[in-house]
């Protein structure tokens, strides 16, 4: 059965359309029209507006395209949204925002002593891997995807613990504290090791966990996330099996095994930049000691000559 039954707005959400033009009007607004209105601002770069501009395209795509639709009917589909919004769109974002505009923002009064705690390294992860394993609790995620409210709070909050997560691995903010490049490696596979057991639970679980996937009834009061009341109304729906015939046990593990793929996937990526630059630094520290070695030598030598 096509997914144009459930209409154009629960595929393409015209809404969340609004909300990415409003944050990119109002980005390059602050960063080019307002920006002497700020102290120490900088000229945006093409690179951070570049970042800024994919971290908005992939929300669209991740959050309102058909992607999300699809994501309430294959947990497959959930899981690849989880990746892409917890893992992927934070590292664009905070690249995409100028360092002088997170400087005025991290500095304002009552930002700063919360913004300090949460993005302290160990807590950030710990709370990051926490928020994102309690979410897929079988009961927890059924009855968070049954109440919007919660859904979009639950959700949000899994996004802002991403961006703390990142933030000791990717800002180049001036003052903020910076993770050396080789503790930098075992943040990034400290990571991927605590989120393997909510993967693993799921991948190798004997039997269907969610019953917002496989019971029709609770999943179609789970589409009520994206579809309109009255659409679902007027369709004779009885579960997910009329938009796949993928089985929910395959389903359920496929998710789980393509979640922890794209996951290593990114945090390869980061551990190679970090790698790069840690391996360049050395070379760099290296050829000065050695330059300063030698003037020393030098040096020595010449005070014995007289």
């Amino acid at each position: 059965m096509p997914l144009s039954i459930f209409g154009f707005q629960a595929m393409w959400s015209p809404y969340l359309i609004g909300v990415i033009l409003f944050l990119t009007v109002l980005y390059f607004l602050i960063t080019v029209k307002w920006r002497t209105d700020f102290k120490d601002s900088e000229p945006l770069k093409k690179r951070e507006a570049i970042n800024f501009v994919i971290s908005m395209i992939l929300l669209y795509i991740v959050m309102g395209s058909p992607v999300d639709l699809m994501a309430h009917i294959m947990f497959t589909m959930h899981m690849v949204q989880m990746a892409l919004l917890l893992l992927l769109i934070p590292i664009f974002l905070i690249q995409g925002i100028p360092n002088w505009l997170w400087k005025y923002v991290i500095e304002l009064p009552y930002i700063k002593p919360v913004f300090h705690f949460m993005t302290k390294p160990m807590f950030a992860l710990a709370f990051f891997v926490a928020l994102f394993s309690f979410y897929h609790i079988p009961m927890i995620l059924d009855y968070i995807k049954l109440n919007e409210t919660l859904h979009g709070l639950y959700t949000l909050l899994l996004f802002v613990s991403a961006l703390f997560m990142y933030w000791p691995l990717i800002n180049s903010v001036e003052g903020q504290p910076r993770m050396k490049d080789l503790h930098k490696v075992g943040y990034i596979i400290g990571n991927a090791v605590l989120i393997t057991p909510a993967c693993a639970l799921i991948i190798f679980a004997s039997s269907p966990f969610y019953a917002t996937y496989t019971d029709g009834e609770l999943w179609m009061k789970a589409m009520e996330l994206c579809v309109p009341v009255s659409t679902l109304a007027g369709l004779s729906l009885s579960g997910p099996e009329l938009f796949t015939n993928m089985d929910p046990m395959y389903d359920q593990q496929l998710g789980g095994i393509i979640m922890k793929i794209i996951q290593e996937i990114i945090f390869a990526s980061v551990l190679g930049k970090v790698f790069v630059r840690w391996y360049r630094n050395e070379q760099e520290n290296a050829e000065e000691i050695t330059q300063k070695a030698l003037l020393e030598r030098q040096q020595l030598n010449a005070n014995q000559y007289h």
